[in-house]
C-alpha cells in the first residue's frame, strides 16, 4: 500500500488538518493509499527534546529527524504544511503552555549561568527559527500558480492599491560594510574538512566550528556585517525619515535568518529608542532586557520593575520625536518593532507593493514608508518593483502574466543554511576558514559586535537546479532568466557553474538568459504587464522572496501556489503554499468560532502527490483520484466556496465540505474506474441529499468562543469536536471510507450441487413449474411451487414460495439464480429460493438441459444428529 505523509504543524493549518485530513483519508482508502501524520509542530519538537524529563505517555519521537531521513529515500511522498518558525518569545510561550499542561520541561535560559543551562539552551536552539525546512528540503523548488487558480484570479481580480509617481515609498540599504560588500566565495577543488577559527587582535585563537565536511565542486562563502556601519546607516536613515516626514518600516527575515536578523532587529530597536536605553541602562540590565527580542519582551519585563510607568511614558515620548513607525496591529498599538518575527520581508514588502506602496500607521490608515532593508544582496529587487509601479502604475490581475520560480534550495543551500555557521563576534580580529591541509580558504576582518556567517551550496544541488530550470522552460514553453549578479562574490562562482551545466542540456528553441536580479526583475515586470510569463530561476533567498512577491500581486496571496519539491533521491514533497501559519486566524476562531484559513494550498499539493503515487506505483486508482481532484478544485473556485472572513458565513470547514462534494461528484462522473464510480456514486447521493443540512451545521456552530485547550499544543479531542461539528457529514465520510464493492457471484454447474450447500449461484433453463399438493393442504395458507430447471450438466428442482418468483419460471425461460440454499426433503436435494435468494430472468442460454442427470432424483441416506 502506498504511503503519504501529511504533516501536523501549527496554528491555522493545524486546525484545518483536523477537518481536512479525515476527508482525505476517507477518499483515498479504497485506492490502496494510506495517509499518515507526522507531528512537526513547535510543541512536538520541544517535547521530543526532553524524553528524560517526561512520563512515558508524554514522550514523543523526533518526527522531524524521521522525516529528514525519509526525504533521502525515493519513496518519500510528503504533504508539507506551513509551520511556525519560532522566535524566542514564541518559544517561551510554547514552553509555558506545555509546563501548564504538566510537561516537566525546563525554562529557556536567555542568559545561561552554568553548563547545564548552556546545554538546555543549545537544545532549544534546534527549535528556534526556520528549523524545519532546511531538514526537509532535499530537493530544489518548483513553484507556480496552478492554471485553475490563475484563471480564477483573472476572472475575479482582487483589489490593488493605486500607485502615484510622487509616492515617497522607497528602499534604503547600506552602501558599505554589509554582507554584500564583504562577501568572499570559493569553489572547493576536492573533498576536504575545514574548521572555522577566530584569531583576535589580542593574539588569542578560538575554534568556532570544526570538522565541517566539504565536497568537491561545492561553493563556500564568508561574509560579515559591520555593526559600526550598520548603526551609522540606521542613525542616518531614521533621521532622514523624520526630516522628510515619512513613516519608517523595517523588513527582515528573523525566522529563516534566525541568528543574524534578530541581532539586526535589536540594533534598530536600540537606536530608535536610544534615549530610553541610555537613561535606563542599569534598570534594563537588571531586568535582562534584550533589544533583539523587541518591545513586546521589554513590556513584559517591565511588569517586574518599580519604574514601569516611568519607562513606558519615556517610550511613548520617543514616538513624538522619532519618525512614525509602521504598525502590525494599529488597534492594539503593536508596532513594526514589537516582535522580530511579526514583520517578515517576503510577506511585508509584497503586501506593501500590492497596496500602492503603503503600510498601516497608528491611526489605522495607510501611508507611504521608508523601507529599511540593511543588506544590499536582494534589496534592489524591491526597489526595482517600486520604481516600476511609480512609473507604470499598479498591475491588473485580470491581464497580468505569471512569474513562476525554480529555486536553488536543496541541502541547505546558500544563506538559509548558514545558522550553524553564524556568529556575533565578541571582539575584533579575523575569522578564517582553514582546510585539512592548513590552507586558508577564506578570511574576513571583523570588529566587536560584527555578525560573521558562512554559507554552503552543494554542486549536486546546482546541477539539479539547472536541469529543473531547463525542464520547466521546455515543459511550459516559457522564457527563463537566471537572477545572478557577477559583481557579487557568491553569484560569480555560481554563474560559472550555470554556464557550464547549461551545456549538458538541449536548450535549442528555449529562451534562457542570465541577468542581475534587478535587470531580471525589471524584464519580468515588463513582460507581466504585457500578459507574458517568465520563469525566475533564483537562489534560495530570492526563491523565498519571489514566491511571495509575484503571487501576492497576481493572486492576492502566496498560499495558493502549487509548490513541488522533486527530491534529489527521487521522492517528492508538496508544500501547501508560502502563506505562513496565520496566527490571527486562530485568534478569530477562538473568539468567535470562525476559521477563515483557506486550504486551497493543501488541495493543490494533494493533486500532484496522488498523481506521483499513481504513476510511480502504477496505482491507476490514485491517478483517477488526482484527475478528479483537479476537476473538483476548478469547480470549487468557480462556485466561490473559499472561506469568508466574516463570522456566520462559510469558513474553512464549509470549504472542505464543498471540496469533498465536488471531488466525490467528479469521481462518480468519471468512467476510467468502475469500482470508484460505484463507490462515489453511492456517496454522492448521500452528500447531495444532506447538502443543506451539512452546510447549516457548519455555519450554526459559529458565533461563540471555542475552547481547544491550548494554542501551541491544543487538546486533540476538543479540537476534533470543534473542527468536525456536523454529525451528518461525519457519518457520510465514514460510509465512504468503509464502502466495499458488492462481491461478484461465482457461478457453478448443476452437477456440482451437494447436500447442505449454501450460496449456490446458477445460470438455468426452466423446464416446468407447478404448484405442489403441499400448498393445498397447508393450513397456514403458504403456497409452494417446484420448478424443474437445469443446464447442460444436469437438472435440479427449485422450491419456491413466492408467486412473483414462480411467475418467471415459464418453460424454456432462461434464469439467473443467486444465493440459493440446498435443503434435504426426505433425503432428496431441493434448492430453496428463500428471501435471501434471487431468481430473475436472464439472457437466453444456448444449451439443452441434461435431464439424464437429475440431482434432485438421487436419494441420500439421512443420519441422525
Amino acid at each position: 500500500m502506498a504511503k503519504m505523509i501529511y504533516t501536523h504543524t501549527d496554528e491555522a493549518p493545524m486546525l484545518a488538518t483536523y477537518s481536512l485530513l479525515p476527508i482525505i483519508q476517507a477518499m483515498v482508502r479504497s485506492s490502496n493509499v494510506r495517509v499518515e501524520t507526522s507531528d512537526i509542530s513547535v510543541a512536538a519538537r520541544i517535547i521530543a527534546l526532553f524524553p528524560e524529563k517526561l512520563r512515558p505517555q508524554q514522550r514523543m519521537r523526533d518526527a522531524l529527524s524521521d522525516l529528514g531521513k525519509l526525504c533521502q529515500k525515493p519513496e518519500a511522498n510528503i504533504i508539507k504544511l506551513p509551520n511556525v518558525s519560532a522566535s524566542v518569545p514564541q518559544l517561551k510561550e510554547a514552553i509555558k503552555e506545555l509546563q501548564g499542561q504538566g510537561y516537566g520541561i525546563p525554562d529557556y535560559p536567555e542568559d545561561p549561568k552554568d553548563d547545564e543551562e548552556k546545554k538546555v539552551q543549545e537544545k532549544y536552539k534546534k527549535v528556534l527559527g526556520s528549523a524545519v525546512n532546511p531538514v526537509l528540503r532535499e530537493g530544489n523548488s518548483d513553484r507556480r500558480a496552478a492554471t485553475s487558480v490563475k484563471n480564477y484570479a483573472k476572472k475575479h481580480p482582487h483589489r490593488m492599491g493605486a500607485w502615484t509617481a510622487d509616492s515617497k515609498t522607497h528602499v534604503s540599504s547600506m552602501t558599505e560594510g554589509d554582507f554584500f560588500g564583504n562577501e568572499q566565495s570559493v569553489t572547493i577543488e576536492s573533498d576536504t574538512e575545514v574548521k572555522i577559527v577566530f584569531e583576535s587582535d589580542r593574539g588569542s585563537t578560538t575554534t568556532l566550528k570544526e570538522k565541517l565536511a566539504l565536497v568537491k565542486g561545492e561553493i563556500m562563502d564568508a561574509a560579515a556585517m559591520s555593526t559600526v556601519k550598520l548603526r551609522e546607516y540606521l542613525e542616518k536613515e531614521i533621521a532622514d525619515a523624520k526630516a522628510k516626514d515619512v513613516m519608517l518600516s523595517l523588513h527582515l527575515k528573523a525566522t529563516m535568518m534566525k541568528i543574524s536578523d534578530p541581532i539586526l532587529f535589536g540594533h534598530v530597536v536600540n537606536i530608535y529608542f536610544k534615549d530610553v536605553f541610555a537613561k535606563y541602562e542599569e534598570e534594563f540590565k537588571a531586568l535582562g532586557v534584550n533589544p533583539n527580542f523587541g518591545l513586546d519582551d521589554l513590556y513584559k519585563k517591565l511588569e517586574k520593575s518599580e519604574k514601569k510607568a516611568e519607562i513606558e511614558a519615556a517610550i511613548m515620548d520617543t514616538y513624538k520625536v522619532q519618525p512614525r513607525l509602521a504598525m502590525v496591529n494599529s488597534d492594539k498599538g503593536i508596532t513594526n518593532l514589537h516582535v522580530s518575527s511579526n514583520v517578515i520581508i517576503d510577506a511585508s514588502m509584497p503586501a506593501m507593493i500590492r497596496d500602492g506602496g503603503k503600510m498601516w500607521n497608528k491611526d489605522n490608515k495607510q501611508e507611504d514608508t521608508k523601507c529599511l532593508i540593511p543588506d544590499r544582496c536582494y534589496a534592489g529587487v524591491f526597489q526595482t518593483v517600486i520604481d516600476f509601479c511609480k512609473k507604470s502604475g499598479a498591475f491588473n490581475p485580470s491581464t497580468m502574466g505569471t512569474v513562476p520560480n525554480v529555486g536553488l534550495m536543496a541541502q541547505k543551500a546558500e544563506e538559509y543554511g548558514s545558522h550553524d555557521k553564524t556568529f556575533e563576534m565578541k571582539e575584533s580580529g579575523s575569522v578564517k576558514v582553514i582546510d585539512s591541509s592548513g590552507k586558508v580558504l577564506l578570511e574576513t576582518k571583523v570588529g566587536a559586535g560584527d555578525i560573521w556567517r558562512a554559507c554552503q551550496t552543494k554542486d549536486v544541488a546546482i546541477k539539479d537546479w539547472v536541469k529543473l530550470a531547463v525542464t520547466r522552460a521546455r515543459a511550459s514553453s516559457t522564457p527563463a532568466i537566471f537572477w545572478l549578479n557577477k559583481d557579487r562574490a557568491h553569484d560569480a562562482q555560481l554563474l560559472k557553474k550555470v554556464e557550464a551545466y547549461l551545456k549538458d542540456h538541449d536548450t535549442s528553441g528555449l529562451e534562457i538568459s542570465i541577468k542581475t536580479p534587478e535587470e531580471a526583475c525589471l524584464e519580468s515586470l515588463q513582460r507581466a504587464k504585457e500578459s507574458k510569463d517568465t520563469i525566475s530561476v533564483t537562489g534560495n533567498v530570492l526563491r523565498d522572496y519571489n514566491t511571495d512577491l509575484f503571487p501576492i500581486l497576481e493572486l492576492n496571496t502566496s498560499a495558493k501556489m502549487l509548490s513541488i519539491v522533486p527530491m534529489l533521491a527521487g521522492g517528492g514533497m508538496y508544500e501547501t503554499g508560502a502563506g505562513g501559519s496565520a496566527p490571527k486566524h486562530v485568534e478569530q476562531f477562538v473568539e468567535e468560532g470562525h476559521l477563515r484559513w483557506d486550504s486551497l494550498g493543501e488541495f493543490l499539493a494533494l493533486e500532484p502527490s496522488l498523481m506521483d503515487i499513481g504513476t510511480k506505483g502504477e496505482n491507476k486508482k490514485a491517478v483517477v483520484l488526482s484527475k478528479a481532484l483537479g476537476l473538483a478544485i476548478e469547480k470549487f473556485l468557480e462556485e466561490n466556496k473559499s472561506p469568508s472572513r466574516k463570522v456566520n458565513e462559510i469558513d474553512n470547514r464549509g470549504s472542505h465540505f464543498y471540496l469533498c462534494l465536488y471531488w466525490v461528484e467528479a469521481l462518480a462522473n468519471q468512467s476510467e474506474d468502475e469500482q470508484l464510480k460505484a463507490q462515489f456514486t453511492a456517496g454522492l447521493a448521500k452528500l447531495k441529499e444532506s447538502e443543506a443540512q451539512i452546510a447549516e451545521d457548519l455555519v450554526k456552530c459559529q458565533g461563540k468562543p471555542v475552547d481547544i485547550g491550548g494554542y501551541y499544543h491544543p487538546d486533540p479531542r476538543k479540537t476534533r469536536v470543534a473542527m468536525r461539528p456536523s454529525d451528518t457529514f461525519n457519518r457520510i465520510l465514514n460510509y465512504i471510507m468503509h464502502w466495499k464493492p458488492l462481491r461478484k457471484p461465482t457461478f457453478t454447474k448443476v452437477e456440482q450441487i451437494e447436500p447442505e450447500q449454501r450460496g449456490v449461484n446458477l445460470m438455468l433453463k426452466c423446464l416446468s413449474c407447478t404448484e405442489t399438493k403441499a400448498s393445498e393442504s397447508n393450513a397456514s395458507g403458504l403456497r409452494i411451487w417446484e420448478a424443474k430447471c437445469g443446464d447442460e450438466t444436469g437438472a435440479v428442482t427449485l422450491s419456491i414460495r413466492s408467486p412473483e418468483i414462480a411467475e418467471v419460471c415459464k418453460p424454456d425461460a432462461s434464469l439467473r439464480l443467486q444465493n440459493a440454499r440446498v435443503v434435504m426433503v426426505k433425503g432428496f436435494i431441493r434448492l430453496n429460493v428463500d428471501k435471501w435468494a434471487a431468481l430473475k430472468p436472464a439472457e437466453p442460454l444456448e444449451c439443452s438441459v441434461n435431464t439424464k442427470n437429475d440431482v434432485s432424483a438421487v436419494e441420500y441416506e439421512l443420519t441422525a444428529a
